[in-house]
């Protein structure tokens, strides 16, 4: 397997699902800038939707989605217990968090990385964000992860939480998603993403 990530971006989240799930892969680095991977391809031809991440099966096809590549990997290995069991109403809730975690979080987020975005239009979109970070940390007190145990949906939501600080939202609001982003940051095979990404030292 091949994944094509850039660094920082939401591929941080398979990228810790493939290593938690202990898969053999490999990491072809893109310039979303320039269109174009670390090995000089036109990323375009690749994925023509022009983003991270996209998983390159053993067999060539390729897979694109943030929720789409996280329950294929985890029903790939489902030792791993990084998802329920599908048909499970466990697995519905799974599907349940990664939703919102892509429409009401992620998406969220994208008008805070441009430049042009209007500081009214960026007071909107903290202030929307505000209120999910309510729900979550209303939904994790007393629980170690969304679910319970660490799943598909902790490395979704921990990809996209860390980028807080770089649109500047003050997390100190929320105490319990601090405590939530370092726990999972803790964990080993998190760090040996972060640190492949050249995110951490």
């Amino acid at each position: 397997m091949k994944l094509y990530y850039a660094p920082g971006a939401c591929s941080l989240s398979p990228h810790i699902i493939l290593r938690e799930a202990g898969y053999k892969f490999a990491l072809e680095k893109v310039d979303l800038g320039a269109g174009t991977t670390a090995g000089g391809e036109d990323f375009t031809q690749i994925n023509p939707k022009g983003y991270v991440p996209v998983l390159q099966l053993d067999d060539g096809q390729l897979l694109t989605e943030n929720i789409a590549i996280a329950e294929y990997l985890a029903d790939q290995k489902q030792e791993s217990g990084l998802a329920p069991k599908a048909g499970t109403l466990e697995r519905y809730r799974l599907v349940e968090w990664l939703a919102f975690i892509s429409t009401e979080i992620h998406k969220q987020f994208g008008p805070l990385f441009k430049s042009a975005t209007p500081e009214v239009t960026r007071q909107t979109q903290k202030d929307q964000l505000a209120k999910r970070f309510d729900y979550l940390a209303a939904q994790l007190t007393g629980k170690q992860y969304l679910l319970g145990d660490f799943t598909v949906a902790d490395a979704y939501l921990f990809t996209v939480l860390n980028w807080a600080g770089h649109v500047k939202i003050d997390m100190s609001r929320w105490p319990v998603l601090e405590t939530y982003m370092t726990r999972v940051a803790a964990r080993p095979q998190v760090q040996a993403a972060l640190k492949a990404e050249g995110l951490v030292a």
